[in-house]
């Protein structure tokens, strides 16, 4: 939610103030302890300091209250089950190209309707057999995966998912892409102070 962005006290106060259960996130994870992560960078290592420098105590103390998963029902009996890369780890990456088999195992031991993870920031949907699993994609930092490192560009839009029930039974998951200047993230960053925020502002920029 907040780790690797320039703006991490904005947005804490921001989904703080909705009143929202929050999945806990690897980034989430690594801001509390650095450890978390299996392999951090100087770099990761110094923009979390950073973060946690802007955040303060009582944000930080506002991520530590995030779960892994999180259960909400969608009436009728049926549930939505949230986690962030799957229910049993926040590390664990199911991207579209993932074939049936290996994305059953990795939710293997878990009941739910409909499943929402995240962590690829890659908006997709999938049935398996009677349940749906969805990844609403990424507010903040949406990209495609199969991008050259050396132009690897991200997207100005922000990707969330909108799901409604009816008491038939009936589930209705709209994937929604809300466009944002690439210019004003750009600015944001020149102007944060972040560590390192010069190296990445290309990657805002559109391919011409």
């Amino acid at each position: 939610m907040a780790q690797g962005g320039p703006s991490p006290s904005e947005v804490t106060d921001a989904v703080r103030a909705q009143g929202w259960r929050v999945v806990m996130g690897n980034a989430d994870a690594f801001l509390l302890d650095p450890e978390a992560s299996s392999e951090p960078t100087p770099r990761h290592l110094e923009m979390r300091e950073w973060s946690r420098a802007q955040l303060g105590d009582e944000r930080l103390d506002f991520i530590g209250t995030f779960s892994p998963t999180l259960e909400a029902g969608l009436g009728g009996g049926r549930t939505l089950l949230a986690f962030h890369g799957s229910p049993g780890s926040f590390d664990d990456i199911i991207l579209p190209s993932i074939d049936e088999e290996s994305h059953r195992t990795l939710l293997a031991g878990y009941d739910a309707d409909v499943f929402a993870g995240g962590h690829v920031h890659v908006q997709w949907l999938r049935r398996l057999g009677a349940s749906l699993y969805v990844n609403p994609g990424s507010v903040g930092l949406s990209y495609d995966h199969a991008q050259p490192e050396d132009d690897f560009r991200f997207d100005a839009w922000a990707a969330y998912a909108l799901l409604k029930t009816d008491e038939g039974g009936a589930t209705e998951i709209a994937l929604r892409r809300v466009p944002f200047d690439h210019r004003e993230v750009i600015e944001t960053l020149r102007t944060s102070g972040m560590p390192h925020a010069d190296t990445s502002t290309w990657r805002w920029e559109p391919r011409a």
